[in-house]
C-alpha cells in the first residue's frame, strides 16, 4: 500500500526532527500538505498514519491533511485553470496540449506539533519538506 510506506517515511522524519530538537516528549499533530494529484487516498493515509504511529513518539498524534488542488498553465496561450479529477491538461481556452502543471502534486510535512519536557505548550515545528518515500 503506496499510503503506508508514506506513512512511515511521515514517521521516520518527524521522529528525526523530534531528536535534532531533543526533550521532545511526545507529538501531538502533524499537518501535510497533499496535492489532489499525488495519487494518495486521504482515509488510507489517515488509516496508515495510525498504524504506523503505534510504539512510537507520534502515538496518538492528530493527522491534518490540507488537499492542493491541481493547477495547469497552457505554455502557448498562457491561460490557468484547476485541472480537477480525472485531470483535464488540455488547455480549456485554446486546446493547447502543451502545458506546465503548476501545483497538485505536493507531499510535504507542513507543521508538528509536540511537546517537551520545558514547555506545557505545543510548540512546532514549520518544515515545509518534501516526504521522501524509498518504496
Amino acid at each position: 500500500m503506496h499510503e503506508m510506506s508514506v506513512a512511515l517515511a511521515v514517521v521516520d522524519q518527524v521522529e528525526e526532527a523530534a531528536t535534532r530538537a531533543g526533550d521532545v516528549t511526545a507529538v501531538r499533530s502533524v499537518r501535510l500538505q497533499v496535492g489532489e494529484l499525488a495519487g494518495v487516498v486521504p482515509d488510507a493515509l489517515a488509516f496508515s498514519f495510525e498504524l504506523a504511529c503505534a510504539g512510537t513518539l507520534l502515538e496518538g498524534a492528530e493527522l491534518i491533511t490540507e488537499t492542493v488542488p491541481g493547477r495547469a498553465r497552457c505554455i502557448p496561450c498562457a491561460h490557468e485553470w484547476a485541472v480537477g479529477m480525472p485531470p483535464r491538461l488540455t488547455c480549456p481556452a485554446c486546446g493547447g496540449s502543451q502545458t506546465d502543471l503548476l501545483a497538485g502534486r505536493e507531499l510535504q510535512i507542513v507543521d508538528v506539533h509536540w511537546e517537551d519536557g520545558h514547555r506545557h505548550g505545543p510548540p512546532h515545528l514549520p518544515t515545509r519538506e518534501p516526504i521522501s518515500e524509498e518504496c
